[in-house]
């Protein structure tokens, strides 16, 4: 099963490179070079980081808990995650270089259409005795092909109505928003109830995942609403969010019995990033609560440094926060090793230190105080913590004995 482990390595050195762009688009505002597209390399680190390693480690955690080892073990996994690897790659390559243009296209469009494959055997091949998590496995698969409607009208919106309209950047936010808050959360969600053992209360689930579905479509209004002044969007928004917060608090009663049960088999670096995800996905419940107010929802997409606050928010908070704290538990990670703990701390000191800096800043904005001292410095500094975490992280699995994060994928698909 050395597949498995080279696809946990590959995920995470697309994870380091998506965090090195970031990390020179900071330096870029300290010291400029004209040889590099600042608009380009931000398309290159978020498809790197979405697509190279949110959805490529969903990929990895999904086979590892659905699928049964006799249909996991079969050529086709392999062969499609090296593929959609290329397709990371590709785009890793050609948007840097070109921005959205030929070959980025080509690359883009093959990963969904990679995507779909993926989709197609996930549904045919689950195999899980919880009702629960499959359900909400599928409903993420259903939001990921949802998603990809959002690029496929880009063309006939460009070719009708212009880059310029309206309708072009709806599309885009469409897709964003079904794929973290649809696909992404979905999926993260699905996983990490694979984690608890016992059964749970089948009605309480069903409530918390109606009142999650019906959010993520009601939510989608706060995006169009910057493009399409409406009253009852911002109606439709705030029952979506109010929907979110109640999810959630069925979340929590339908899990409350077996908490302290699932705290104590776990070692102190899981419980303290599983605290950070759900502490990430509280905070994120509660900003959406505050733009339901009208004098935060106008500024809230006009001060980048929120909005990169938040998108960070979710992707470093409680998306990898989740697969992380999952990758720990299973011993998928080694997490006893000196190198891994002090590079996972690394990691999440730069992530709460950089949303830190980029908040206060929004605040500073907000209220019309200009620029925080040394804010461009700060921010590519705290970011530094990132990388150095992840490249100690990547060490210490390299380091791993390569055949024990298989037999953990063994002994789990056994």
């Amino acid at each position: 099963m050395n597949s498995q482990r080279s696809w946990i390595v590959c995920c995470f050195f697309n994870f380091l490179i998506a965090s090195v762009m970031g990390l020179l688009m900071r330096f870029l505002y300290l010291f400029p070079l004209k040889s590099i597209n600042y608009a380009y390399l931000l398309h290159a680190h978020s498809h790197v980081a979405m697509l190279g390693w949110a959805y490529l480690m969903i990929y990895v955690l999904v086979v590892y808990f659905f699928i049964p080892k006799s249909k996991s073990e079969k050529p086709i996994y392999n062969q499609l995650f090296w593929i959609t690897e290329f397709s990371v790659i590709g785009m890793m390559i050609s948007f840097p270089i070109q921005g959205y243009a030929l070959f980025s296209i080509v690359f883009s469009t093959l990963h969904i259409l990679l995507s779909y494959i993926f989709c197609w055997l996930i549904w045919r091949d689950c195999s899980t005795r919880k009702v629960d998590e499959k359900m909400l496995l599928l409903t993420a698969i259903l939001f990921m092909v949802f998603s990809t409607f959002g690029v496929w009208s880009l063309g006939p919106i460009i070719s009708i109505l212009g880059k310029q309209s309206s309708f072009y950047q709806i599309a885009i936010q469409f897709f964003l928003h079904f794929q973290f808050n649809g696909w992404f959360l979905f999926a993260v969600l699905a996983l990490f109830l694979a984690q608890f053992k016992n059964k749970i209360v089948i009605s309480k689930f069903k409530t918390f995942w109606i009142l999650l579905i019906l959010a993520t479509f009601f939510t989608v209004a706060f995006p169009v609403s910057w493009y399409v002044k409406s009253s009852v969007l911002k109606v439709i928004n705030t029952f979506g969010v109010l929907f979110q917060l109640l999810s959630f608090v069925y979340f929590y009663k339908m899990l409350k019995l077996q908490i302290n049960e699932f705290k104590t088999n776990l070692d102190s670096t899981a419980k303290w990033v599983y605290g950070l995800a759900v502490c990430s996905l509280f905070l994120k419940i509660g900003i959406q609560l505050l733009l339901i107010f009208p004098a935060f929802a106008e500024v809230s997409h006009q001060i980048r440094n929120l909005v990169i606050g938040f998108i960070h928010l979710t992707t470093l908070g409680i998306i990898t926060g989740f697969l992380l704290g999952i990758l720990i538990q299973n011993k998928l990670l080694p997490s006893e090793s000196i190198w891994f703990k002090i590079g996972i701390k690394f990691f999440f000191l730069g992530y709460v230190l950089t949303e830190i800096v980029l908040f206060l800043q929004g605040l500073f904005f907000y209220k019309k105080l200009g620029l925080l001292f040394g804010y461009y410095e700060s921010v590519f500094l705290v970011s530094v913590f990132i990388v150095i975490g992840l490249m100690l992280m990547i060490t210490s699995i390299m380091g791993k004995k390569k055949s024990s994060i298989d037999t953990e994928f063994d002994t789990y698909l056994l």
